[in-house]
């Protein structure tokens, strides 16, 4: 039984160790980056935050000086500086790129398939006014009109139906010939 758990304390130490090789510093959009590999050559010495081995990087970045009082000369340039600076570049602020790439693309993507269906819309609008409009000149004409029943049988439209059809077909006309 002690010889298990031996084994589980030296498997426990193993893994510790493992966690300890850890890498950590801050990418070039501002981002902290934990990884068993070093970071890229590019990464300056200031942006690496955690290596293995000592867990410090071998500089430790320079201390930041205390800012100078509101008003002065030194203060009014800091200012102007950081106002002209986007707030991505800030680091633990900057967006992931492809993010927002696929994100502008979900909204293309998006924009063109709506503006597919106001056209598929706007065609079968179109065709209906143009079959309203047939209609309505053959009910204009005065020529008898036949409907099929609910037997299948045809039968001729009375003056009451005839209206009837004729305010179904003026309601379609003035629904779908908008221009």
């Amino acid at each position: 039984m002690k010889m298990h758990k031996l084994l589980l304390l030296a498997v426990a130490c193993t893994w510790a160790m493992g966690a300890a090789a850890q890498w950590q510093w801050i990418d070039k959009d501002g981002r902290k980056v934990f990884s068993d590999r070093p970071p890229p050559q590019d990464t300056p010495e200031k942006n690496i935050l955690k290596q293995p081995g000592g867990g410090i990087p071998r500089s430790a970045p320079a201390p930041v000086a205390a800012a100078p009082a509101e008003g002065t000369p030194a203060a009014t340039t800091t200012a102007a500086a950081s106002a002209t600076k986007p707030a991505a570049s800030a680091p633990g602020t900057g967006k992931d790129k492809a993010l927002e790439e696929k994100k502008a693309q979900a909204e293309a993507a998006e924009a063109a398939k709506k503006k597919a269906d106001e056209e598929k819309l706007a065609k079968a609008k179109a065709d209906n006014c143009t079959r309203a409009r047939q209609a309505k000149a053959a009910f204009d004409s005065g020529k008898p009109i036949t409907q099929s029943n609910a037997q299948g049988e045809r039968i001729f439209l009375d003056e009451a139906g005839r209206a009837a059809e004729s305010k179904r077909i003026d309601g379609i006309i003035a629904a779908d010939c908008k221009r």
